[in-house]
């Protein structure tokens, strides 16, 4: 689970609250939040909890602009460096915005230093177009679309798919081995229509095929790590919150980890139907 599934709440509701739905580990969103900069203190909170950090987020987002300075070289360096020192394997990152021209310039390259030095997985997002107006704008520098940058790792994200109008399937499909980490999520809206919300729904409620792409990769025997960022703002009570993640880890259950649990018990009776048809 991420933080950012309980924002705004701190990061010690995040560990209680995923401990509760079940989960099996922690993304963080690093903040202006001090804790989620700070190694000791998210360790802490790990043993407490009884949960693994399984990968950081590394603060790209506007909202984060001036967590780290505004270096963006300096974020990545240190978002792969607090992962080294939580256990962390994977930093997800956004692709430079076009006006961060140098950055963008060696972006990639700085990527694989960090995973070199490291052994850090440097997992770039899917983002989206901005639409204003009648206008599409491409904000993002090589692109917002990772499948077609030349970067090693990547994180799949459905809210973003739907919002750039890809299909998610057949995004994860193309990936191949690049695809390495996703954000378990559903988007219902896409910027064509003129509106820029990156809904966060809980997986099934939108119009993405995120149960067939879990059921691809429990399938073709993926390794990568399953993150469910979902949006539970609008709950209006920790239960309520509470049962948003509960679903929201059911939904991944069912399509991942049952699938493969559950096709010995079909072979069986499979046997025990032919037995009965001789």
């Amino acid at each position: 689970m991420s933080t950012t599934c309980v924002s705004p709440l701190p990061p010690e509701q995040a560990f209680r609250l995923a401990r509760q739905a079940g989960f099996d580990g922690l993304e963080i969103m690093v903040t202006e939040d001090s804790i989620t900069q700070d190694a000791g203190r998210l360790c802490a909170l790990s043993e407490r909890f009884e949960l693994p950090i399984l990968s950081i987020h590394a603060p790209v987002l506007p909202l984060t602009y001036f967590v780290w300075g505004v270096d963006a070289r300096v974020k990545l360096e240190k978002s792969a460096q607090l992962a080294v020192e939580v256990g962390a394997t994977t930093v997800v990152v956004h692709p430079p915005f076009r006006w961060q021209v140098g950055y963008a310039v060696d972006f990639l390259d700085q990527l694989r230093q960090i995973t070199a030095a490291t052994g850090i997985e440097m997992a770039v997002e899917n983002m989206f177009p901005w639409q204003v107006g009648r206008r599409r704008l491409q904000a993002y520098a090589p692109g917002w679309n990772p499948s077609t940058i030349d970067c090693d790792a990547v994180t799949l994200d459905f809210s973003h798919a739907a919002l750039s109008g890809v299909n998610s399937l057949e995004l994860a499909t193309a990936l191949g081995d690049r695809l390495r980490h996703v954000h378990l999520c559903d988007g219902s809206t896409s910027s064509d229509e003129g509106r820029i919300f990156d809904e966060h729904l809980l997986p099934g409620r939108g119009n993405e095929p995120v149960a067939e792409v879990l059921q691809h990769l429990a399938a073709t025997g993926w390794t990568g790590q399953i993150v469910a960022e979902v949006n539970t703002r609008k709950a209006k009570t920790e239960q309520e919150r509470l049962e948003l993640l509960l679903e929201t880890v059911a939904f991944a259950r069912l399509h991942t980890v049952e699938p493969r649990q559950q096709r010995i018990p079909r072979a069986r009776r499979a046997i025990e139907a032919l037995g009965r048809r001789a």
